[in-house]
């Protein structure tokens, strides 16, 4: 049988997700801004798919994480080949708004970016975050190997903790990615004074320091 957990494909003639790691092991840094212990060889990076509302937001926040060697804006989960942020949107389509990190693990674990994820959003709304509203901001982990399940798994577990209502996150098996348009890209750098950035990104990219300050990198 084969595996639930395929590589990640893009759509068109764009690489794989797979494929970034090779992109990001060549443009991998002797050192990393902000870690005191460095290893002489970096190990092999790891990928993290995680929805949870507007892809902005989560996008945003992890950009600004030690560890974390590329952060990618995308649609998976869904039933429709070639979607875009106007199909996507529209709620049609069956895609989660996600990010996709890759991430070095000497540097920084899955978990503590899953305790992140869940500080990140409310994982206790179905299908909504705040004013955004459907199944493509739903709440979503999508594991690529039976390992990231289990992590995954306990990673609800351990944050139900920190919320009233059950958590509602889904883990799904990872389906085919598409990589979002390019203005999607680091949104939040490019558009700091919009108003989706200044009411609903600053909020939580401040929850977020409040806990988790001591993993960003210096500015």
């Amino acid at each position: 049988m084969s595996s639930p957990y395929p590589g990640v494909v893009r759509a068109g003639n764009r690489m794989s997700l797979a494929g970034v790691i090779d992109t990001v092991n060549a443009q991998i840094p002797t050192t990393f801004p902000g870690v005191q212990e460095q290893p002489e060889t970096p190990t092999d990076p790891q990928i993290l798919v995680v929805a949870g509302g507007c892809f902005w937001c989560l996008d945003a926040w992890y950009r600004t994480v030690r560890g974390v060697l590329h952060v990618e804006s995308g649609y998976t989960g869904g039933h429709v080949e070639h979607p875009n942020y106007d199909s996507v949107s529209a709620g049609g389509t069956g895609h989660a708004e996600a990010v996709a990190l890759v991430f070095d693990p000497a540097v920084i674990s899955e978990d503590i970016l899953l305790d992140m994820f869940f500080v990140m959003h409310d994982p206790t709304t179905l299908n909504r975050q705040g004013y955004d509203v459907g199944s493509q901001y739903r709440s979503a982990l999508f594991p690529r190997s039976e390992e990231q399940v289990d992590s995954m798994k306990a990673a609800i577990e351990r944050n139900q903790a920190n919320w009233d209502a059950p958590i509602v996150t889904t883990i799904e098996p990872l389906a085919d990615w598409t990589v979002a348009e390019p203005e999607h890209q680091d949104f939040y750098a490019k558009h700091p004074d919009a108003g989706y950035c200044q009411v609903i990104i600053n909020p939580k990219m401040a929850k977020a320091r409040k806990y988790f300050a001591s993993w960003q990198v210096p500015a």
